[in-house]
């Protein structure tokens, strides 16, 4: 397949007459093409087409079919079926009337092709650097991120059905690449019988020891296999078939191998206490998605997939940001929109901290570094406050109080009664007494400080209760550097001033467009396999809000507010 650049054919007379007939007062679709028709171009998808070979579809009007179709939460089949009978599609699309479209088909071939050239955010980029110039998104203003589960694409699996599952998708690969070689090494009726149906197509035995006999079963059968891929005399490219190195996965992840004292090898599911198993962000959750990972957030949240970080503009949004829901209605009419600036999908295990320093990078990137970058308190750590403030982005976010449990209990002295001297590196206590140790160390990574008080001033304390109850009998501290140490306490100080808490309510406002984002795209669910398609389907759907949100934004129209009554509207409108 070839491309030869031409962007989005002209509308056709035909074509602009009836639409016009039929949406007097436009449509999503129409004002997309007459406004944004130069966002959708063939030019920066010319590297993942060739030069040679018949001319393909206009990648740039794919791009355009995508992002309405996310616009209106279709599937591949309904949005193809738009192109053919809906007169606005038609027209954002330069068709004639007559036209047949194009096959559903076409869709995930020209997903798989963006994202085996890493072009997931291209037409992303390509509308916010319209935006840029449009004057409607800049540098040094205000925005606010936050985070949302996504669930994968793929069914749950317990540890038991992804053995068995993880074996079948191994032979249902290898009965397609090599089914000579394959009824050689195993006895295809046999494994035919046992996984030839989908693992969740039965119910699996009620009693833990038929569970524990199908999980051996099921685990000697893996083994049984992966040995004889592995064999000398097998053909070396079995063992680079995905499936077969899944399988090998989940048996070492799962199983233990051991001989007994008879000499019987023996193969076992491997036991949290006793044998250890991989930690959460490597373990295989899925045979058909890699990437997805268990993980949890609180005591109700516990999902299989991944996770993405939204962040957008807000330099209209009053102060008392939710609150006053219509008022930043009205001012998203009157000024700039609100606009998502970068979409970041990451494993579900990836805490929300690491995620803070590449998102604020990615808008540098972009030349849209905000003035004041908004977050809850899972995204700062005291050297990604630094970091940011000497790039010139103030972070307005809680960071965490102290943990140890004097602060926790509300009792007793935490680290703020102790007083701290970094030219004499000595700590004095509430009690008067000073410091024996001052010993710098790394932990987890980081440069830290641990401070150690004498047992015999310790332990001779008359409020040693209050102070400690280590069982070596002193008490120790564990600090950051000063430098950090004082940005820490900055931090923490200024956040219990009610300054900063009505500040602060600005971030509110992004739970919203995490919310209109669901209703709209469904992103909390993956449509897709695999965190590169995963990524491709957040980045379409942060387009999709963005032009649903330009459109309110041309029109005049505010962006839906049906979550407010019209009682609460009338109350913020008198109290403003």
């Amino acid at each position: 397949m070839s491309l030869r650049p031409m962007g989005l054919p002209p509308v056709p007379e035909q074509t602009v007459r009836v639409a016009r007939a039929a949406f007097p007062q436009g449509s999503l679709a129409i004002r997309v093409r007459d406004r944004l028709g130069e966002v959708f171009t063939d030019e920066p998808f010319a590297e993942a087409f060739g030069v040679r070979g018949a001319p393909g579809l206009s990648p740039g009007m794919l791009s355009l079919v995508t992002v309405l179709q996310f616009a209106e939460n279709l599937t591949d089949r309904q949005a193809a079926a738009m192109a053919i009978r809906a007169i606005d599609w038609k027209y954002a699309l330069g068709l004639e009337l007559t036209d047949t479209g194009f096959d559903h088909s076409v869709l995930p071939r020209f997903r798989a092709r963006l994202v085996g050239n890493g072009m997931e955010r291209v037409v992303f980029d390509r509308l916010l650097e319209y935006c840029v110039d449009a004057g409607l998104v800049a540098a040094g203003g205000k925005q606010r991120t936050d985070s949302t589960h996504v669930v994968s694409a793929v069914r749950d699996l317990n540890r038991l059905e992804l053995a068995g599952e993880s074996v079948r998708a191994a032979l249902e690969a290898l009965s397609v690449a090599a089914p000579d070689w394959l009824a050689r090494a195993v006895d295809v009726p046999e494994f035919a019988h046992r996984y030839g149906p989908r693992v969740d197509s039965w119910k699996l035995p009620g009693s833990k020891v038929k569970r524990d006999q199908l999980s051996q079963v099921y685990g000697q059968d893996a083994l049984r296999l992966c040995r004889a891929v592995w064999s000398p005399d097998a053909p070396a490219w079995l063992r680079e078939i995905g499936a077969v190195d899944i399988m090998r996965q989940v048996l070492v992840q799962t199983y233990t191998v051991r001989t007994s004292s008879r000499g019987k090898e023996v193969v076992s599911k491997r036991e949290a206490d006793e044998d250890g198993v991989p930690p959460g962000h490597l373990r295989l959750a899925s045979p058909y998605d890699t990437d997805a990972r268990w993980s949890a957030k609180g005591d109700d949240l516990f999902w299989l997939g991944y996770k993405v970080h939204l962040t957008e503009s807000c330099d209209n949004t009053p102060p008392e940001a939710e609150a006053e829901a219509e008022a930043e209605a009205e001012a998203e009419v009157r000024g700039r929109p609100n606009l998502i600036t970068d979409v970041t999908t990451t494993l579900s295990t990836v805490p929300d901290v690491k995620a803070t320093a590449p998102i604020q990078q990615q808008l540098a990137d972009r030349g849209l570094p905000p003035a004041e970058h908004y977050l809850d308190s899972g995204y700062p750590s005291a050297e990604l406050i630094e970091t940011a403030r000497s790039r010139g982005t103030v972070m307005v976010t809680p960071v965490l109080l102290d943990r140890s449990a004097q602060a926790k209990s509300h009792a007793g002295y935490d680290k703020s009664a102790f007083r701290i001297d970094w030219k004499a590196r000595r700590v004095r206590c509430p009690q008067g007494n000073t410091s024996t140790g001052w010993h710098p160390v790394r932990q987890r990574e980081r440069d830290a400080i641990v401070v150690e008080f004498a047992k015999t001033d310790c332990q001779a304390c008359p409020v040693r209760a209050e102070c400690t109850s280590a069982r070596r009998g002193n008490r120790m501290l564990t600090l950051y550097p000063e430098h950090l140490h004082t940005v820490l306490a900055a931090a923490r100080a200024e956040q219990k001033t009610k300054t900063w808490k009505d500040k602060y309510a600005l971030r509110a406002g992004v739970e919203g467009t995490i919310n209109q984002a669901l209703d709209i795209t469904g992103i909390r669910r993956a449509r897709y396999r695999g965190l590169p398609k995963v990524r491709l389907q957040h980045a379409f759907s942060a387009t999709a809000i963005n032009v649903v949100r330009l459109d309110a934004h041309w029109t005049e129209h505010p962006l839906d507010r049906s979550r407010t009554s019209n009682l609460t509207r009338l109350s913020y409108r008198l109290t403003a």
